[in-house]
């Protein structure tokens, strides 16, 4: 640890806070960098660099300051830092009066750098903490036993199952976004300590990663207990921030590798469902999300659309269109869909019918219902 003149200036105004004296605070050459008296900046202080190379309190009265460069009357003590001396901390004044305060303003002036310290380790695991999980969900020129390593060093279980999750905060009530959103979702998403690893996967797009540890159970990983904590999210946000955010969750994939591709599906799910929902679950999206890398392979894309396209040529008011739809988000139930739409069973049968004679689509054979189904998700993306 060093001492830094903003270090030593926090030094300086918290000590001369609970004393009257003026302090002044030298680094490990004895050069002032931190008083009371900013016309004694950067001086070299002798008696700092006696108490350095001494280690031990240097008084000078008023006679011997006289004789020293730099220095005026008062105590000088060594600042140290784990069994190390950084620096020297001084007060001004006749020894005798200030002898008193000595003891107290160097214990001060080292629990300030402690804090400091500390706010560094913080700081430096933090940051690389995010550049580790940026590393697992894109393409990385490390392999992954040197993944491993550097998890072992910022003390993290990579082989604790995790699923990549994407959140992206929204404006709220006409609030501009900024960076210090996004570091208040982080911070809500790391405390409680629930072992999530973060990171700002894009200020751009006001998106935020999180590579969650789930629970695996005989029908893959538990959702309900993922769910539970979401909601606790939104519970937490929308009683204490000016923003909301959307979820999108990717599937598990198995072993490190696999946290890239469940940051893909997490991703493609953010990107393509439909759902007015603002938690988003791959599983539920699974086919929107797979007929959106479609739209890359034009004469697929196309091919895929025909059906729905037909349809809107004849269907100038939408209705047909509102019945396949919610027909087929009922799964093809016809009471539950006539009770959603409040119309009567021969209605249904009727526009039915009119859609299979326009896409010329049976839509009781299972090869053109499926058909049918997905050019309808593909006029979604």
């Amino acid at each position: 640890m060093q001492l830094t003149t903003v270090i030593a200036k926090q030094i300086v105004e918290r000590s001369m806070k609970i004393i009257k004296h003026s302090v002044n605070v030298m680094d490990e050459f004895g050069v002032i960098i931190g008083s009371g008296d900013p016309s004694r900046l950067n001086c070299r202080h002798e008696g700092a660099i006696l108490a350095i190379n001494e280690n031990r309190i240097v008084e000078i009265d008023h006679s011997t300051a006289q004789q020293l460069r730099g220095v005026k009357a008062g105590i000088n003590l060594p600042i140290i830092f784990q069994n190390h001396i950084i620096g020297v901390v001084g007060i001004s004044g006749h020894p005798t009066d200030i002898q008193q305060y000595g003891e107290l303003v160097k214990m001060t002036a080292e629990l300030i750098i402690e804090q400091a310290a500390l706010m560094t380790e913080i700081q430096w695991s933090k940051r690389h903490k995010e550049e580790l999980v940026l590393q697992l969900i894109q393409p990385s020129d490390l392999n992954t036993q040197q993944l491993y390593s550097i998890a072992e060093r910022l003390e993290l279980d990579l082989h604790q199952p995790r699923i990549a999750t994407i959140i992206k905060v929204d404006s709220f009530k006409g609030e501009n976004l900024s960076l210090t959103h996004l570091q208040k979702l982080v911070h809500l998403l790391e405390y409680p300590e629930r072992d999530n690893l973060v990171a700002i996967s894009s200020v751009t797009l006001n998106e935020v990663v999180v590579l969650k540890p789930i629970t695996l159970t005989d029908n893959g990983w538990n959702r309900s207990h993922e769910e539970i904590r979401i909601r606790q999210l939104f519970q937490r946000i929308s009683h204490d921030e000016k923003f909301t955010i959307k979820i999108a969750l990717g599937d598990y994939f198995p072993n490190l590798e696999g946290l890239a591709q469940s940051y893909m599906t997490a991703k493609a799910t953010m990107n393509t469902a439909n759902s007015k929902s603002r938690i988003l679950f791959y599983q539920d999206n699974v086919l929107p999300v797979l007929i959106d890398g479609l739209q890359t392979d034009a004469w697929r894309s196309e091919q895929l659309a025909l059906p729905i396209q037909k349809l809107m040529a004849s269907d100038t008011k939408g209705i047909l269109i509102k019945t396949l739809r919610a027909f087929f988000s009922h799964n093809c139930d016809s009471a539950q869909t006539c009770n959603t739409l409040h119309i009567h069973r021969n209605t249904l049968r009727y526009r039915i019918d009119k859609i299979q004679q326009e896409t010329s689509l049976d839509i009781n054979k299972i090869n053109d219902r499926t058909y049918l189904y997905l050019s309808t998700l593909s006029s979604y993306t």
